[in-house]
């Protein structure tokens, strides 16, 4: 039972050093990379906005930042409070968890406010606005199909 105790516990400090590792790591593309937002921006010379559109588009845009830079910073607090309880003989890996949970949702609540100024703008456009962005995610979305493709051909072939 003792063993079982001690397995729950290292695997319970496995996951929340896992989750902290990858908060820690940079997003790989910017804060709305490989999103219906990251093709809007990719076109947004295309959409020629008004100017309405304009200051929705800019406030979207701040809002996003805000969101991605509070997700960072509550993950640097989990990553804080994870070194400061592995740091006591006796770490308190609930209040850790506990503290992990409580980001996620404050992050995810962020996401969503940046989202919903994102699908407030989308749906100020005209319908040749709305062709643009279709158009642009669909492109985005093949070019992720074709890479997918290629790192399952890539894993699928057998290693020399």
């Amino acid at each position: 039972m003792k063993q079982l105790g001690q397995r729950v516990l290292i695997a319970i400090g496995a996951s929340i050093i896992a989750f902290s590792a990858a908060a820690q790591m940079p997003a790989m593309h910017g804060p709305h990379s490989g999103s219906m937002f990251a093709a809007m921006a990719r076109v947004k010379a295309e959409l020629n906005l008004n100017t309405s559109q304009q200051q929705q588009w800019d406030a979207a845009v701040a809002q996003s930042k805000a969101a991605h830079q509070a997700a960072r910073s509550s993950h640097e607090q989990v990553h804080a409070a994870l070194q400061a309880e592995l740091a006591k003989a006796e770490p308190d890996l609930a209040a850790v968890a506990a503290a992990g949970d409580a980001a996620r949702q404050e992050s995810m609540d962020a996401r969503k406010q940046a989202r919903a100024a994102w699908l407030a703008l989308y749906s100020s456009f005209t319908p040749e606005q709305k062709g643009v962005v279709r158009d642009a995610i669909k492109s985005r979305m093949a070019r992720m199909e074709a890479f997918h493709e290629r790192m399952r051909a890539r894993h699928a072939a057998p290693a020399s």
